[in-house]
């Protein structure tokens, strides 16, 4: 890139309309990106079915919209509604468990007038990293070993509920958008080492109350073959579409197992599994590098934010998004156990591409007011 285009581009980012709108043009940007490839890659994933595309695309648009709404919002207002948020999303939870809906075996949803649903698992994922950046706001930092275990104990009560639902996958995310707050706060690694010595404890007893289903999960992740047409297969025709694609792909619409119907679920947690048969390696090199240029920017925006709340906001919500990504590319490898993770703004679906650009929204909204601040 010539000096003379590198100036320009600059200048367009740093146009003073952008600032007036609160829009990050190179966050932005790189949502686009990905956002328009996830769109082409639904269009094979489905079958060529239209109609999903454009569930999906209205989806987006209220995405888009959410995180415009959001990024007009200085981060000082969020700060000051962080504890009511966090409060009234505790309260919802207990009316999940209370008279959820249920569905499948799970009771995750509350019904709303007009026969919609409303999942508050999937706004704690937001909410969760805004209590414990609220909580250390004003506090020194690091943190003493007091203000982390009341940090831990904020952030198992909505764990342990979402768990209940059952919702595990959930409530991870949950748990590690709140832990990520802590370790960005300046965790010691007295205490990191201390857990990791406590890991397989935890584990232990974690399994103790897995549910069944979940249980078999595990052992599935750890041998597929055992059961190749029951529990494994689905990872066994995953892990046969990756492998097929080999460098370069069979080309769009040619994928066998997504386009004959052995992969299962490829519109929405397999999804990546159709872009590495139909466009190999180097397709999946190409959107990992869209996630990465999101994934970069928001860790420059948490870098250069104007507080320790905006900063660890900020960082917790990049490195969560960081998990979506790796655990749904990790357990269609088959490196993770199946835990029901999309994988972000590209598999269809609704509430959670709704809250992952309310999340985006929150990036810029940092980094747009911190000049006023």
């Amino acid at each position: 890139m010539s000096d003379s285009v590198y100036r320009r581009v600059i200048a367009f980012t740093n146009a003073r309309l952008w600032k007036l709108v609160h829009i990050d043009v190179l966050l932005m940007a790189s949502l686009l990106i990905l956002i328009g490839g996830g769109l082409f890659i639904l269009y094979s994933a489905s079958g060529q079915n239209v109609a999903m595309v454009e569930r999906q695309v209205f989806r987006l648009a209220i995405g888009l919209m959410v995180c415009l709404v959001l990024a007009q919002l200085p981060p000082k207002y969020m700060r000051r509604a962080s504890p009511a948020l966090f409060a009234f999303l505790t309260l919802l939870l207990v009316g999940v468990l209370l008279f959820g809906v249920g569905a499948k075996g799970a009771q995750r949803w509350l019904s709303l007038p007009g026969g919609l649903r409303f999942q508050p698992s999937e706004i704690m994922k937001i909410v969760m990293p805004m209590m414990i950046a609220w909580y250390f706001a004003h506090r020194q930092l690091p943190p003493t070993l007091k203000h982390i275990l009341i940090v831990l104990s904020l952030i198992a009560i909505p764990v342990v509920m979402i768990a209940k639902q059952p919702d595990l996958g959930t409530s991870l995310l949950v748990a590690v958008s709140g832990i990520f707050v802590l370790f960005l706060a300046g965790l010691g690694w007295r205490y990191i080492l201390g857990a990791a010595a406590i890991a397989p404890l935890a584990g232990y007893t974690l399994w103790q109350f897995m549910r069944d289903y979940q249980r078999q999960r595990v052992l599935t992740f750890l041998n597929p073959e055992s059961d190749p047409l029951g529990a494994g297969w689905n990872i066994i025709q995953s892990k046969t579409a990756i492998g097929s694609g080999g460098l370069y792909g069979k080309g769009w619409l040619e994928g066998t197992q997504a386009q004959l119907d052995f992969l299962p679920e490829s519109h929405t947690d397999f999804i990546i599994a159709v872009l590495a048969e139909e466009f190999g390696m180097l397709g999946c090199g190409m959107l990992i590098l869209a996630y990465l240029l999101v994934i970069g920017r928001g860790l420059y925006i948490a870098a250069n934010a104007a507080d320790n709340y905006a900063r660890l906001l900020a960082g917790s919500l990049t490195l969560t998004f960081f998990v979506y990504m790796f655990v749904n590319i990790g357990m269609v490898s088959g490196i993770l156990p199946v835990v029901g993770v999309p994988l972000p703004l590209v598999s269809y679906g609704g509430t959670s591409i709704i809250t992952i650009m309310a999340t985006f929204g929150i990036l810029m909204s940092i980094q747009t007011h911190k000049r006023a601040v």
